[in-house]
């Protein structure tokens, strides 16, 4: 998708250098600056402060730090060593451990003078397999968006939580993809945008990247999003998801639990986007899933752009005050109308998701 007119993707190699290029996205809106991941730490420590972030993108940053793990020293007992460091990074996105599974079974047995080449030959696929998904997730999406339009025969009113966006996969996004694919198609389309504290992916990305695409779109605080679908103006919700059970129970950014039993109150349809990379086969319960627990100080400070155009970081809470940040929750899949996958369009439930992947 675009920034100022100009495509990226948000992660990919430069051959040049062999380095890795990444978005900065803890400076996104107010600064837009390329990254170099250049050893497996500097992939690691961009997955921690959520440089990069969003399952599908942890995963390729993550088997691109594989690649990079084998560029240091292709020594195999620091390629594991790399690999747990990687996994352990953030617990809560399946894609991460997925990603570098996957990698590390595709590496076994190559000889040493060829896995580099392998490596990042794998890390590209797992990035261009993500795009396509998130393609066909749009064209899924998209007929339930223009089911809507044609009934209603006005502007479709869309509700989203966190960024699920371009800047969360490779390209395209997984929950605004169906948005991206209306627009284009010349529907109607309006995004209200929850702000998503504490570290505001909503405001500072969702927003950002329709900005740059020309949907229009307007910011709300978290709390909003019950009252518009009690007014009507909510047509339908659609969010992303860090890890989704086979059960169809949803894990997602703190607060879509929240929405999910807004909408279920009001009859607004609430669906979750996602790649097939992003379905935990193993768990079966929600409870289980790992919730990662962030530094409290995401939520005691917030960060802002001053009168001099300088990112400044600013305390809002009392300094005695403790504050507990819990990053996920998760939705019990009665509350989830359907799943928008690449393969198609799954009730939230076992028997749903084996239709389409078993």
């Amino acid at each position: 998708m675009k920034i100022e007119n100009k495509e990226y993707r948000t992660i990919w190699l430069d051959k040049d250098t062999q380095t890795i290029k990444i978005i900065d996205q803890t400076k996104l809106p107010h600064q837009f600056i390329i990254k170099d991941l250049k050893t497996v730490n500097d992939a690691i420590n961009a997955i921690k402060i959520m440089e990069v972030r969003g399952a599908p993108l942890i995963g390729a940053t993550a088997a691109y730090g594989i690649a990079l793990a084998v560029k240091e020293n292709n020594d195999h007992n620091f390629i594991i060593k790399s690999s747990e460091e990687l996994i352990k990074s953030r617990p809560t996105a399946i894609n991460l451990k997925w990603a570098v599974e996957r990698m590390m079974k595709k590496l076994s047995g190559i000889n040493s003078n060829k896995i580099l080449d392998a490596a990042l030959d794998e890390a590209k696929a797992i990035c261009d397999e993500d795009e396509k998904f998130c393609v066909n997730i749009g064209l899924n999406g998209l007929k339930i968006i223009e089911e809507i339009y044609n009934k209603k025969k006005d502007t479709v009113n869309i509700l989203t939580h966190c960024n699920a966006g371009w800047l969360a996969t490779i390209n395209w996004g997984t929950a605004t993809s169906p948005i991206y694919h209306a627009h284009k198609k010349g529907i109607p389309v309006h995004v209200w945008v929850d702000e998503t504290r504490p570290r505001n992916q909503g405001a500072n990305l969702t927003s950002y990247e329709l900005n740059e695409e020309e949907i229009p779109n307007t910011i709300i605080a978290d709390n909003t999003g019950g009252i518009l679908m009690q007014r009507g103006d909510v047509d339908i919700c659609i969010v992303g998801t860090d890890r989704t059970l086979s059960n169809g129970d949803v894990c997602n950014k703190i607060g879509t639990y929240l929405k999910a039993l807004a909408a279920h109150d009001n009859n607004v349809p609430f669906y979750v986007a996602l790649p097939s990379s992003t379905i935990d086969w193993e768990i079966k319960k929600g409870k289980d899933i790992p919730i990662e627990e962030r530094n409290s100080e995401e939520l005691s400070h917030i960060v802002g752009i001053d009168e001099n155009n300088e990112i400044k970081k600013v305390l809002i809470y009392p300094k005695k005050s403790k504050a507990m940040n819990l990053a996920f929750d998760v939705t019990p899949a009665k509350y989830v109308t359907g799943l928008i996958t690449e393969k198609g369009i799954s009730e939230a439930s076992s028997e749903g998701l084996k239709k389409l992947f078993k």
